[in-house]
């Protein structure tokens, strides 16, 4: 005869003891937050990404590479072309966290993000980023030029674009993230006028690819076995296949690298020493380091993998000193 179980309490076994068991805990929802306007401001800038700034500094790429950054005149227009830049990726930034509100506040880290705390309303957002997407190209043809202006215009469009649904589609997204990194690097030679070269474009554009792929590698694998991937598309690309992005972009990077600093250009070297030449030492090094964090799948944000490591930035130093030197023809 088999045995019984001893009988439980009332309490135990009542039918709000088992709704409980059986109906799994509900996030609450973060209540809106009332502060005033230094509180609304505040969440404004919060929402405008300031730690993503960092990036906008890649305007100076093409004048410093033309021998261009040491001039008033330079100095003022890609101090305007860096803050509107800055601009139009915060109206993307607020108008995408306006929209995807109520996703946001569902997600555990997100959901602190003023516009899905409530510190900032959805409409507020939504009316700061326009202004701010059709203020910043507006500036740029009065103070700077139409090409300028054209460019960011086109940069806030892809952008938008991402965000509803360039985001959900297989390498395209790829490609829309790279060219914000490339459109940063060629505004400012736009901005002075400045012809940008071939080879300019070529390692500027395969080394975006390379680092925003590699972060996507790392996502991958870090997620891997995991539920809720902080990226929809990391389910679609396989980690095969996002290594053999960062391997090829990286290939190309340096070729292309190592084709400009093989190129005289038809004029002869006269500086102390061939630092075209001598900077793909650097060049190369820095890739083959950045590579360590890509295959071991910690590279996160590139400012904060060059930051982190010690060894890297040190590179990078030295590489920009040898491309400085190359260009000044020292």
């Amino acid at each position: 005869m088999p045995e019984i179980a001893p009988a439980t309490s009332a309490a135990q076994t009542g039918p709000a003891a088992l709704h409980e068991q059986r109906t799994p805990p509900r996030q609450a929802v973060p209540p809106p937050r009332r502060g005033g306007l230094p509180a609304l401001l505040n969440g404004l800038l919060r929402t405008a990404r300031p730690k993503q700034w960092v990036k906008n500094i890649l305007v100076i790429a093409a004048p410093a590479a033309a021998g261009r950054l040491f001039s008033i005149h330079a100095l003022t227009q890609l101090a305007l072309v860096f803050a509107l830049f800055t601009a139009c990726a915060a109206a993307v930034y607020l108008i995408n966290d306006a929209r995807d509100v109520e996703a946001d506040r569902a997600h555990p880290t997100k959901r602190r993000r003023p516009v899905a705390a409530g510190q900032v309303p959805v409409p507020v957002a939504y009316v700061v980023g326009g202004a701010l997407a059709v203020l910043a190209p507006a500036v740029a043809a009065w103070l700077t030029s139409p090409a300028v202006a054209a460019l960011l215009a086109a940069y806030i469009g892809m952008q938008l674009a991402y965000c509803v649904s360039l985001k959900h589609v297989l390498v395209v997204d790829l490609a829309v993230v790279t060219t914000g990194f490339l459109m940063r690097a060629m505004v400012g030679g736009l901005a002075l006028g400045i012809p940008l070269s071939r080879w300019f474009l070529i390692t500027t554009g395969f080394g975006a690819l390379f680092m925003v792929s590699a972060k996507r590698y790392s996502e991958a694998v870090q997620m891997a076995g995991k539920a809720g991937a902080t990226r929809a598309l990391l389910t679609e690309y396989t980690t095969g296949y996002l290594r053999f992005v960062w391997q090829l972009a990286a290939g190309v990077a340096v070729l292309g690298y190592c084709l400009w600093a093989m190129e005289e250009g038809g004029v002869p070297h006269t500086g102390m020493l061939p630092w075209r030449q001598l900077s793909m030492v650097a060049f190369i090094l820095a890739i083959l380091r950045y590579a360590v964090f890509a295959d071991r799948g910690t590279a996160g944000e590139p400012e904060d993998v060059v930051l982190r490591d010690r060894a890297l930035a040190v590179i990078g130093v030295v590489w920009l000193a040898m491309y400085g030197l190359a260009v000044a023809n020292w």
